[in-house]
């Protein structure tokens, strides 16, 4: 029963769009398909969309961490606070988001302004699009991360102290290889959300063509221009690049387990 249900809904929500999309692909012909996936404009808006993200997934996994850390194994007065403010991401609009980060790194945006004498440019730059990717992305790894790191024994920690390790050692050998499974999930979900994120970026790209526009940016671009078979091919190519990374993701998630899982 329960079973039956489950493959129902997810043929609903996931299969059928999917099968759309590809089957709407499958209509522009190969040749017509490969000159909307090789397309300059198309391949920039890729690169940037998948570059930003690995940068940003990559940033969440290191502060993720160290807040988990400082949230599992520390008292101080705010923290039930700092802990609701990691699920802020999850509750706030990305297009207000978006807009509350254009205004503070903008030229003249109350951070910002102290940048740009420097030369330091973010808002309307891929900089800006990390930054933002960065803020939907950091709850993932930290609320992926914390349980796990709740149930490690402190006195773990505290033998590695007692045997000469410091701090950088303990995370780095006690700590890390157990929770390298839940690091890897962190960063599978924060490197999706920030392939497919829209509403948070658009404000603070600057949405240059060849510059600082993202493909899902590109795709609605094209839906307005009443070109849906561009469109079709773009989403086509994201959901193969996607769906290969996170295969990947996972493969290397599931060897971590099997390696740390039987004590290796």
């Amino acid at each position: 029963m329960a079973l039956g249900f489950t493959l129902i809904w997810l043929t609903l929500l996931i299969l059928i769009p999917l099968s759309g999309l590809a089957w709407r692909s499958s209509e522009l012909g190969w040749e017509k398909f490969w000159s909307i996936a090789v397309d300059p404009r198309t391949l920039n808006a890729l690169r940037i969309s998948f570059g930003t993200a690995f940068a940003a997934a990559c940033v969440n996994v290191v502060f993720g961490i160290v807040l988990a850390w400082v949230l599992v194994r520390y008292r101080f007065p705010g923290k039930r606070i700092i802990d609701a403010m990691v699920d802020l991401p999850f509750a706030l609009p990305t297009a207000v988001a978006g807009i509350a980060l254009a205004t503070l790194y903008a030229p003249n945006g109350w951070i910002g302004q102290f940048l740009t004498p420097l030369g330091i440019k973010i808002a309307f730059t891929p900089v800006g699009i990390v930054v933002a990717l960065v803020f939907v992305g950091l709850p993932f790894v930290v609320r992926t991360v914390q349980p796990v790191m709740e149930e490690i024994d402190k006195e773990v920690e505290e033998a590695a102290a007692t045997l000469g390790a410091n701090r950088i050692q303990t995370i780095t050998r006690v700590l890390l290889p157990g929770l390298a499974p839940a690091v890897l999930t962190g960063f599978a979900l924060a490197f999706a959300r920030g392939v497919g994120e829209y509403g948070s970026v658009i404000f603070i790209a600057g949405n240059l063509p060849f510059k600082s526009e993202i493909a899902p940016l590109l795709i609605v671009i094209k839906l307005e221009e009443y070109n849906y078979a561009a469109a079709t091919g773009i989403a086509a190519v994201m959901l193969v690049l996607s769906f290969a990374m996170l295969l990947v993701i996972n493969l290397i998630q599931s060897w971590s387990r099997r390696r740390y899982g039987n004590g290796a």
